[in-house]
């Protein structure tokens, strides 16, 4: 039986069927006031974008929550104008909106309806829809957009009489990941938290006990850690911490000795954000796609309202974007196509308002932006808008101006990227390029049922076949050193590769200086060929199983003519080895989905030159992350 689009109308109503990815925890139970150390400790999170942020006080008998939407001198300010709570105990909270939009009401911490409770949470409360309508059933009301409200309430509703067996009862019947700091005004001097799927550590120090989502939050006081563990809960008290599993039975952790300056902290110990983006790419896409595919492997894209009757009626599909955004779209141009045998144009947002574009009621028109904000997108967006088509915009921010004006949106989940060169938000959009792909095949009705199922079946598993090309991290590092010194390097590849290599390309471009160009590999004879001298690099990209001979006859003609080849072929292609200086092999997959993988191995290519020839990798010169004018 086909997937339905229009069966989504049953999530609308929810969506908030998101949750906080790369929000900042923080919580102190001690012996001096605990407002300032949150404040400070929520400071120190700012690095990882936020657009709210809140603390909770345990002040005498009753919890004070106070948050503001905006800057942590809002809060800051917003606090001197009423008051600054006294307490030895509290949680605080950063914010990136990945549902709701940026406010007050949706910044955390929460209450639970009797205000016994606040709380404070990272992840996605994957069941929350049903959670919540089974407590509005029995009279809470809620005040926010979040899913983290219904943790509050749900404390309320478990309520034992005692603080952590009714954590336990609680997190029993949630299904997601979680990371969570609660409160209870009942047990003034303890703060219990819970780590499943996000990241959480312990810190003890002098003046009491904390809880941080990283470590760079609390360095200031202490470098003495624990490691949290999933599936684990600790109560902390201002000079104890008990640990123990998801059964209450109580379990035994060693302390840490954190060797890492601020900075290093900032990036999770690794040199340069780029590189621990990169290594977040798995996570990335598992939190992109965990909400959106249930346990059959049907995708519930939360953010489309489109039915299968108006996808048939789509002639044809424009997708716009810039940059790495742009190349998600050449991906998309061939996997939409092979897929759903519909025909997509794909444009650079600067050219496409420019060229009278045929656009009308009949037109799907996809905008595809890391920040939202991209002011050539935002513009072929309005452009298409007022000659009648249908939009879809895929987007990291929520809130952001193109978000909010597009008939639909689907949100990355990314998180924030601090490095100009982005990464995770390029793999995180070809995600949903798949899962989009896929659903208008399906409405279309040219894929099966079980065909669908096998590509989503193989969708869930990019994050590990990723992290298994992680292996060759150091080799890769090895061949970039070849390249310190290198003028020029061309990318060549067909159809998906061709793709890939426009976005090689420009990672390479972007953070290393290096005149890097990509070229479909059938067009080598037709000019590009006479750029080939002896020494010239040239990167093949011999992934699309097809067309790889014919690749792989291009790169025999460039090296006969002196060129220096690195072929990125799939394991089970030996014949690169014999032919190519070096090769780097990466996991089999589905063709359509090769994108995912090809360009990782690329990425660290590009990470590494930059490195060797010692330039500044997260603030390339003259880039800037969002380009937000013409």
């Amino acid at each position: 039986m086909l997937i339905y689009i229009d069966l989504f109308y049953k999530f609308a109503k929810f969506p908030e069927k998101k949750g906080s990815l790369m929000c900042g925890i923080i919580g102190f139970t001690g012996k001096t006031d605990a407002a300032p150390l949150l404040l400070d400790g929520l400071e120190k999170l700012e690095y990882r974008g936020y657009d709210s942020a809140g603390v909770a006080i345990l002040e005498e008998e009753s919890i004070d929550v106070i948050k503001s939407k905006g800057k942590i001198q809002d809060l800051r300010n917003k606090m001197a104008k009423s008051h600054t709570p006294t307490g030895y105990i509290g949680i605080g909270h950063t914010r990136w909106a990945t549902h709701g939009e940026p406010s007050d009401e949706n910044a955390h911490p929460h209450y639970s309806k009797s205000r016994r409770f606040a709380v404070v949470h990272n992840g996605i409360i994957e069941n929350f829809a049903e959670l919540k309508e089974e407590l509005i059933g029995k009279g809470y009301v809620f005040h926010s957009e979040t899913d983290t409200e219904v943790v509050a309430h749900l404390l309320d509703d478990c309520y034992t009489g005692e603080f952590f067996p009714t954590v336990l009862k609680a997190i029993d019947r949630l299904v997601g990941s979680f990371s969570l700091g609660i409160l209870c005004k009942d047990v003034p001097d303890k703060l219990v938290c819970v780590k499943k799927a996000s990241p959480l550590i312990i810190a003890v120090s002098d003046k009491g006990n904390f809880i941080a989502s990283d470590i760079t939050a609390v360095l200031a006081h202490t470098r003495d850690i624990y490691k949290m563990k999933d599936d684990e809960l600790a109560i902390l008290g201002p000079d104890s911490v008990q640990f123990f599993d998801r059964t209450g039975a109580e379990i035994h952790k060693d302390i840490e000795k954190v060797t890492w300056d601020v900075d290093a902290a900032e990036k999770g110990g690794y040199d340069h954000f780029m590189i621990k983006e990169i290594k977040e790419q798995p996570e990335a896409i598992r939190k992109t796609i965990s909400p959106r595919i249930d346990d059959n492997n049907n995708i519930v894209l939360d953010g489309i309202s489109l039915t299968p009757e108006q996808i048939r009626g789509f002639n044809r599909i424009f997708i716009t974007a810039c940059g790495s955004a742009y190349h998600v779209g050449v991906v998309a141009k061939y996997v939409i196509e092979q897929m759903a045998r519909i025909p997509v144009e794909v444009d650079v947002a600067s050219e496409f308002r420019y060229r009278y574009p045929l656009v009308d009621d009949k037109s799907l028109v996809i905008l595809i932006s890391q920040s939202g904000e991209t002011a050539d997108t935002l513009e072929a967006l309005r452009e298409s808008k007022k000659r009648g088509a249908r939009t879809i915009s895929i987007v990291n921010v929520v809130g952001s101006s193109i978000a909010s004006e597009s008939d639909d949106v689907l949100y990355t989940w990314a998180g924030p990227e601090i490095s100009v060169a982005t990464t995770k938000a390029y793999s995180t959009q070809l995600t949903l390029v798949y899962l989009l792909a896929i659903q208008f095949a399906l409405a279309a009705g040219t894929i099966t049922d079980s065909a669908a199922n096998e590509l989503v079946a193989e969708i869930r598993t990019l994050p590990e076949k990723i992290e298994k090309i992680f292996e060759q991290e150091e080799m890769i590092a090895r061949i970039a050193e070849r390249y310190t010194y290198l003028d020029h390097a061309y990318f060549i590849g067909r159809n998906i590769d061709y793709a890939v290599a426009l976005e090689a390309s420009l990672k390479l471009k972007e953070i290393s200086y290096i005149h890097s160009e990509a070229y479909a590999a059938g067009e080598l004879k037709h000019g590009t060929i006479s750029l080939i001298e002896p020494g010239t690099s040239v990167i093949a990209l011999c992934c699309c199983e097809r067309l790889v001979e014919k690749t792989i006859s291009n790169a025999k003609e460039v090296m006969a003519r002196g060129a220096q080849v690195l072929c990125v072929a799939t394991e089970d292609n030996k014949s690169c080895a014999s032919i190519c200086d070096h090769t780097i092999y990466v996991p089999k997959t589905h063709p359509l989905l090769m994108a995912s993988l090809e360009v990782v191995p690329l990425q660290l290519l590009g990470y590494y030159t930059a490195k060797s020839r010692k330039c500044d990798i997260d603030k390339p010169r003259n880039l800037a992350k969002s380009v937000t004018v013409e």
